[in-house]
């Protein structure tokens, strides 16, 4: 559903976001991205302090105020590997945090098991694999795409000693196997990868295929432990201690121009371009560039997420993550992912700057959406990417950057996959969108379109469940919050507001991302990390979705998970209630301070 955002609503930045807007360039962007393209910044290396010094420097010579963070944290390092059989071998990159084998490595026979190609960014999170596994206990399985958790778990659980993955391409790609957001705890230390897992490139793994039935032999090599690592956070101060946060990762796979040199670049030229109007800001700017996200799972933004988690929850207004813009051949905007409320801003502001109409893809589990569960509104991630047709043309499959070239996580990711004129439009989008949030007399965001949203999960959940539990009581509290909200967005659109209304509408916006965000994306705690796995939305009631099947198969767990979604649904109907009183608390106080007649 859209809804026109009432006049209320408006924004001062008439004359700033064009001023802003005209300082965009890609001078200091671009030699950023020469210096990168000589270092290989893996997480807690030599390089990658080199480019946070790097980063500093240009911050230092801007003017631009800066603090250098130095957390310890805990990564998995890739190191040469490979997979022999019948007295041949061949090149493998294993996933971060998979298991290295002992010295002379594993041995086991191979049993291939397919899955689904993926078809989308969603689908290389999911777990592409039917129901019934083959037996693969004390095997080594060989199976397609890439070794992602959901995939390595799986296998994992049937008791495979040893996995390999075929991808798609001509060259293997880096990645990641272990579902733990961030540096892990005691409490998710034993749900780390327990196998070898490896990677193997298309041509290589076909020929593999000869090798089901005989015995493989897995060398797995990787380096695992704390690490020391350089986290740089540019501080721009408007009028309010309210900040906008915004980020990305400057670790890499080898160079990694499209992923995500060309994101450093354009975090850097907004550092410049902000700075510059900083007295004529009302809210305040970080700028963060976070290590640790290849192989230390987000660990830099979970890092901050968890050292700042009490400041992000009393004072951010919003997070904008960048990875992967302004790549070879990106125009299109067809896979942006912004979270419902934000969804007229970002809409208008991709119009607005490039003329285009952007298609909409609810966040994933995935990038460095680290906070989540704090309830921060956050949007974007990937940003522009090269037309379907032509991808499909160039024979190019799915992947999670560089504007959808498969140079991504690879040696080939290198100066050749960043366009200057697309990094310059892709950075007139993430300004404009930037400005309209610090400067907005009230925050640009429409809670009517999240309880929309909600609303058609909620429906979904409601139907599945029939008459095993009664889910009235969510779907009624949802209903009064979004009933409330109408009101409230009239009311807002019918007066004029004075300096105290506005700072209510506008504490009333923080406090709603506080229980909706994490009620429609997370469900640990709110200063939790759920895995990095796919999530279902609303996760707290995602296993409504089973009791069908337990009810027809007669199971005795039918009644205990009945039980237990109870109770979840009582904490997302809570959460409902309390959203909709505090709209209606506000909405009472705005009525009582609207001038008379």
């Amino acid at each position: 559903m859209n809804h026109t955002m009432p006049a209320g609503l408006a924004t001062d930045i008439e004359v700033l976001e064009p001023d802003l807007l005209r300082a965009v360039s890609f001078d200091a962007g671009w030699s950023l991205l020469e210096r990168f393209s000589t270092l290989v910044r893996e997480s807690g290396s030599h390089d990658e302090h080199v480019a946070a010094e790097y980063i500093g420097t240009e911050l230092s010579r801007m003017g631009v105020p800066f603090e250098m963070h130095e957390p310890d944290l805990y990564l998995s390092l890739p190191r040469e590997s490979s997979v022999e059989w019948g007295g041949g071998s061949m090149r493998a990159k294993p996933p971060s945090f998979a298991v290295p084998t002992p010295e002379g490595g594993i041995e086991g026979e191979l049993v291939y098991v397919p899955a689904v190609a993926a078809t989308g960014q969603r689908d290389l999170f999911a777990r592409r694999l039917g129901d019934d596994l083959p037996d693969v206990a004390g095997k080594i399985v060989l199976s397609d795409g890439f070794a992602m958790p959901g995939m390595v778990s799986a296998f994992e659980a049937a008791g495979a000693a040893g996995q390999v993955f075929i991808n798609p391409g001509r060259n293997i790609h880096w990645g990641i196997c272990t579902s733990i957001w961030g540096t892990p705890t005691t409490a998710n230390l034993a749900a780390k990868p327990g196998t070898p897992v490896v990677a193997v490139n298309h041509a290589d793994g076909e020929r593999l295929k000869e090798a089901v039935g005989e015995a493989v032999r897995l060398e797995v090599r990787l380096e695992e432990g704390w690490y020391p690592c350089k986290l740089p956070v540019a501080h721009i101060a408007g009028a309010s201690e309210e900040f906008m946060l915004v980020h990305g990762h400057y670790d890499s796979w080898d160079v990694g121009i499209g992923d995500n040199a060309v994101g450093d670049a354009t975090l850097l030229e907004l550092a410049r371009i902000f700075h510059a109007e900083a007295g004529r800001l009302r809210r305040s700017l970080r700028i963060a560039w976070w290590p640790a996200h290849s192989t230390g799972r987000y660990g830099g933004s979970t890092w901050y997420a968890d050292t700042h988690a009490l400041e992000l929850r009393r004072r951010c207004v919003g997070s904008i993550n960048i990875d992967s813009p302004g790549c070879w051949h990106a125009t299109e905007y067809d896979d942006v992912m912004w979270m419902a409320e934000a969804g007229p801003l970002c809409a208008r502001a991709i119009a607005d700057v490039t003329g285009k109409t952007a298609k909409r893809l609810r966040p994933l589990r995935a990038g460095d959406y680290s906070f989540n569960q704090i309830g921060l509104t956050s949007f974007y991630m990937l940003l522009s990417n090269i037309p379907a047709d032509e991808r499909a043309a160039l024979g190019f499959y799915p992947t999670g950057g560089c504007g959808g070239n498969i140079a991504w996580h690879t040696e080939d990711d290198v100066m050749a996959v960043a366009e200057r004129e697309n990094l310059e439009r892709d950075l007139g989008v993430y300004v404009a969108s930037i400005a309209r949030v610090l400067n907005s007399h009230i925050l640009p965001y429409d809670f009517r379109e999240t309880a929309s949203e909600l609303a058609g999960f909620v429906d979904g959940y409601v139907e599945a469940a029939g008459d095993l539990l009664d889910l009235g009581p969510v779907r009624s509290e949802l209903e009064a919050l979004g009933a409330a909200l109408d009101a409230l967005y009239a009311t807002i659109g019918g007066n004029r507001l004075d300096a105290a209304s506005t700072a209510a509408v506008n504490e009333l916006f923080l406090e709603l991302s506080r229980i909706l965000v994490p009620i429609g994306y997370a469900e640990g705690g709110p200063f939790d990390h759920d895995p990095a796995l796919p999530r279902t939305p609303i996760p707290r009631l995602a296993r409504v979705a089973e009791l069908p099947g337990l009810a027809e198969a007669g199971s005795d767990l039918l009644p205990f998970l009945v039980n237990e979604v109870r109770r979840e649904a009582n904490h997302v109907a809570n959460g409902f209630h309390e959203a909709a009183r505090a709209v209606g608390r506000v909405r009472a106080q705005l009525t009582a301070s609207a001038p008379a007649g």
